[in-house]
């Protein structure tokens, strides 16, 4: 487990980056596999088309990197999906029902609250015409924004790393980052950034809590 950050001197700026899907939301396999279902397909369809179909994991790596937009992934994909699964909005109608992660956002406040410059790092899945970051309300909470489409790299790749660094202004020392996928963790330590393993959205923040001597508060 990191070890808890000193943030008393505030003359040093301290800085989080936060992963988008499955840290700040709710882990949405769940959801997709009820979306699925609901499309008439078997229940792990999403799944398999985006990460084993080798067509569909080339289509979904040229989304995150903006050599296709979202429209177009849209058509594409759900012709892998099936003949009978509409185009219109697929990513849309596949994340609808997937929740914000509220005390994830909650302690991202908090630890603003002390200080701490916060970053955006997340490997796109399209913002048009369905808008995810817009969805879960949490865009204005960060001072950085470092999106795959948008910068055209794509973790694990070092260089969104070190472009994340440049934007926030800080050392890598100076930066705890969440991610959950273990594949995209150690390109960030080997600049030296402070990395947190997303498992559970409870254990995740009461280990960030530690870390930064904060307390998430939900809102009412």
């Amino acid at each position: 487990m990191p070890q808890p950050m000193d943030t008393t001197d505030r003359q040093a700026e301290h800085g989080l980056i936060l992963d988008f899907a499955g840290v700040l939301t709710a882990d949405p396999r769940s959801v997709h596999r009820a979306w699925c279902e609901s499309e008439g397909l078997p229940p792990e369809a999403w799944r398999a088309t985006l990460n084993d179909h080798p067509e569909g994991r080339r289509l979904y790596a040229a989304l995150e990197v903006g050599e296709i937009d979202q429209t177009e992934w849209n058509r594409r994909t759900a012709a892998l999906l099936g003949a009978h699964v509409a185009p219109d909005n697929l990513m849309g109608r596949a994340w609808a029902a997937v929740p914000p992660a509220r005390r994830m956002a909650a302690l991202a406040r908090a630890a603003k609250s002390v200080g701490y410059r916060l970053a955006l790092l997340s490997n796109s899945f399209g913002t048009h015409p369905f808008n995810p970051y817009a969805q879960a309300g949490i865009w204005e909470l960060f001072d950085v924004h470092v999106i795959s489409e948008q910068v055209r790299i794509a973790k694990p790749d070092p260089a969104i790393y070190e472009l994340t660094l440049e934007r926030l202004g800080l050392p890598a020392q100076a930066c705890v980052f969440v991610d959950d996928h273990p594949r995209n963790l150690p390109p960030a330590e080997a600049l030296g950034i402070t990395t947190v393993l997303a498992r559970d959205e409870a254990a995740t923040v009461a280990e960030l809590e530690a870390l930064f001597g904060v307390s998430a508060t939900l809102s009412v």
